[in-house]
């Protein structure tokens, strides 16, 4: 497994990519706009006009794309990599996205003599950046065996969840927690602004006690600083919510917390924010 294809070299896939450079794996990429992709190449990577010929001769191919339709593009669209993945190979979608998608990845992929994992992750630009992510697991364990090594470039908590589509669900439990914590963080934020304290004071204490979190940690301070460059773009989250609520409503569940979070998000969609990282949310509370 020397050979590797990647799909999707946005803030979070072009760090991966380096990782698996710097490892010594030979990388083809591709990305929609190949400009992005222009310092990767400079650092060795093989540039790919398609996802198709990103595949060609790949043992493992990553995709990490924006939304379920364009997971959808890049496996089963006219120039998909299902198309020319060779028998063997083992296709990886990092993309949080749709549990049913996951499953039909997987039968495809079974039908064309190929494994399929979804692994989305967790962890951000920081978590890219740094090798750490979080990666949630599902497929055949076996060939999550085979691939663990190549995870570990890039991934410090990788957990195998079950069968395909168990690495979606899990991701949504995540995507859940954030979505209702990260109203609490920006609400604490909010309430310390007006009531006049020293904001970075009020970090310092609340970081480390029950109330601390990852979210408050990374995202707080970068809050504070007016510092809204996407470690995980806004327009992104709000898919998320969507594909967690849809996925609940059919398990007859009701979460009105990831409800009102993306209601709240859909509010700083519409005035343009869609680019900005997550933390843009306080910009409900302070604008």
């Amino acid at each position: 497994m020397k050979k590797i294809g990647f799909i999707g070299t946005g803030v979070m896939g072009s760090s991966i990519v380096k990782h698996l450079l710097k490892a010594d794996y030979e990388v083809s990429v591709y990305t929609r706009t190949k400009s992005k992709a222009q310092s990767l190449v400079e650092l060795g990577a093989k540039w790919a006009e398609t996802p198709k010929d990103a595949a060609i001769n790949s043992d493992v191919i990553f995709t990490m794309v924006g939304f379920p339709a364009d997971v959808e593009e890049v496996y089963f669209g006219e120039n998909g990599l299902l198309q020319t993945a060779k028998k063997g190979a083992v296709v990886v979608d990092l993309t949080t996205s749709e549990p049913t998608l996951a499953k039909k990845i997987y039968e495809s992929a079974k039908e064309k003599g190929l494994s399929s994992i979804d692994a989305p992750v967790s962890g951000g630009d920081v978590g890219a950046r740094n090798g750490t992510l979080s990666i949630m697991i599902g497929g055949d364990e076996s060939v999550f065996n085979e691939l663990l090594p190549i995870l570990q470039i890039f991934g410090e908590n990788i957990v195998y969840q079950g069968e395909a589509g168990a690495g979606q669900h899990t991701k949504m439990c995540n995507q859940l927690l954030i979505a209702t914590n990260m109203i609490g963080v920006c609400e604490s934020i909010a309430y310390a602004t007006k009531a006049g304290l020293d904001i970075e004071k009020v970090l310092q204490s609340i970081s480390s006690g029950a109330a601390g979190s990852w979210s408050l940690s990374n995202l707080g301070p970068r809050m504070i600083k007016g510092d809204f460059e996407p470690g995980f773009y806004l327009k992104h989250f709000i898919k998320d919510m969507k594909i967690a609520i849809d996925e609940a409503e059919k398990m007859n569940l009701n979460l009105p917390g990831v409800k009102l979070s993306k209601e709240l998000y859909n509010t700083l969609l519409e005035k343009g924010y869609g680019d900005n990282g997550t933390q843009s949310l306080i910009k409900y509370y302070i604008d």
